[in-house]
């Protein structure tokens, strides 16, 4: 037990030695970087064909609240109905995320310096929670406007209303129950994070894959 606190010790203050050796301002540009590179990477993978759809991960279903209907209506030969609606959502949710590039980049530059070590020092994914917490908000309010207008090119609510019409009429849902726009614009944002917050563990993970100077830096040193 002793030999363990010692280790553990050990390996605290030998973490502080190579933190002490970076500067804040080394710090923050770091983990600015990392934040950067990963929502960058993050919108690359999202926003093209398949992005959401052909991604497990963050591929979006159907409102828990249609969900029984869904099933209902493959039960009787007609899931085209269910997979259209699905395909539109996650369509409109690829569309809607490359538009979300430069507000990541913005609020990454616009990022305090206050808790940058703090968050090197976390979790595998510290950066995005610190990220998530401080931006998701504003995010949001620019980001469901843009769902919005991608939800109306592929006439996310006509197909929608076409679907919900029929399991109504079944008894199987509430239209009311769920606002599309809104359930996209989460679970777009929550495949956002998602991603981002894989890049950071592997950013985390091999700092010098990245390329960068600063970021094997500073990442680097804490993984010694």
């Amino acid at each position: 037990m002793r030999a363990l606190a010692l280790a553990l010790a050990f390996f605290v203050s030998s973490t502080h030695a190579q933190l002490d050796k970076i500067t804040k301002q080394d710090a923050t540009a770091a983990l600015k970087a990392a934040l950067e590179r990963g929502s960058t990477a993050a919108v690359a993978n999202l926003g093209k064909v398949d992005g959401f759809l052909g991604n497990p991960q963050v591929k979006i279903p159907l409102p828990e609240s249609a969900q029984k209907a869904e099933h209902m209506l493959r039960r009787v030969g007609m899931g085209k109905y269910a997979d259209e609606l699905i395909t539109t959502m996650n369509r409109a949710a690829e569309q809607a995320v490359p538009e979300a590039k430069t507000i990541f980049v913005d609020s990454v530059k616009k990022m305090s310096v206050q808790d940058a070590k703090g968050i090197l020092t976390g979790g595998d994914t510290a950066g995005t929670e610190y990220f998530r917490r401080t931006t998701r908000d504003q995010l949001h309010t620019r980001f469901l406007p843009i769902v919005k207008k991608a939800t109306a090119r592929v006439q996310l609510a006509q197909k929608y209303d076409q679907y919900a019409e029929k399991a109504a009429g079944a008894g199987l849902m509430n239209r009311q129950d769920a606002n599309l726009d809104e359930y996209v614009t989460q679970k777009a944002l929550d495949g956002l994070y998602l991603m981002v917050a894989e890049e950071e563990k592997k950013i985390r993970k091999d700092p010098v894959g990245t390329g960068s100077a600063i970021i094997k830096k500073v990442f680097g040193a804490i993984r010694l």
